[in-house]
């Protein structure tokens, strides 16, 4: 049994909100479904991006996922749902005159059950991985020039928080009609939590604040108001949204 919390904010800087999630439980697969995107595509194309890449995402895994699926097949669907949501957002950008040509979207994305959670990634929103007796671990790679920098040891993980390019993204869903996305898996122990969030709040709050607040406790949502409250003390110059999961 998962339980799930979810919040998003425009930031203090931006106009307007162009993140955008979702979850939906299934009673009848026992599948929990979450997804967080950001996009992007100046006013107007990133707000339709998230909202077509995340809605297109949920209708594939609502239509393929079945209660008697194996991890293999459930991982079959999840790619799918990820082209399915490429699709959706790219067939909407050729249309109306080319006015949307070139919009996209982040995703970040996790199918749970049972404790067994299968994740995928496109672009730089990320899963985190908070354990009860761990701490927390990053489960995902941001397809960024800064994340490729810091695998070369050109620059550390501090610098590329502060990188002049740090918001220039390698993959994204949508300004081409095939888009590749990583999968992960991770394991759940009761009591242990999953965390989806854009570069809103990983540019804001480092990974052991995101940790230790987490681990403060999730009661009632009020770690992701904290987390909301110190991105804004950042100065939260981007949309701010995170959707967590704790198991039971």
């Amino acid at each position: 049994m998962m339980n799930v919390w979810g919040m998003t904010d425009t930031g203090l800087v931006r106009r307007e909100n162009q993140d955008y999630y979702a979850v939906e439980v299934s009673e009848e697969t026992g599948f929990t479904v979450c997804v967080v995107c950001d996009g992007m595509g100046g006013p107007g194309g990133g707000k339709l991006a998230s909202r077509l890449a995340v809605d297109a995402f949920l209708a594939a895994c609502r239509a393929n996922l079945r209660k008697e699926m194996d991890w293999d097949q459930a991982e079959e669907v999840t790619a799918f749902a990820v082209a399915a949501a490429n699709t959706a957002v790219y067939e909407r950008s050729c249309a109306e005159n080319g006015r949307l040509r070139g919009m996209g979207t982040t995703l970040v994305s996790a199918v749970v059950r049972d404790g067994q959670a299968v994740l995928n990634n496109v672009g730089d929103s990320r899963a985190y991985l908070i354990r009860r007796e761990g701490g927390i671990s990053r489960l995902t790679r941001d397809h960024s020039v800064v994340e490729r920098l810091v695998e070369q040891g050109n620059i550390t993980e501090e610098e590329a928080r502060r990188h002049p390019n740090r918001n220039i993204i390698t993959r994204a869903l949508g300004p081409d009609e095939s888009a590749l996305s990583d999968t992960y898996w991770a394991q759940l122990e009761p009591g242990d939590c999953l965390l989806l969030c854009t570069d809103g709040l990983t540019g804001t709050v480092t990974d052991q604040e995101l940790g230790e607040e987490i681990l403060r406790g999730t009661e009632d949502n009020k770690c992701l108001d904290r987390l909301l409250e110190m991105a804004k003390a950042q100065g939260a110059p981007d949309n701010v949204t995170a959707v967590l999961m704790r198991r039971q």
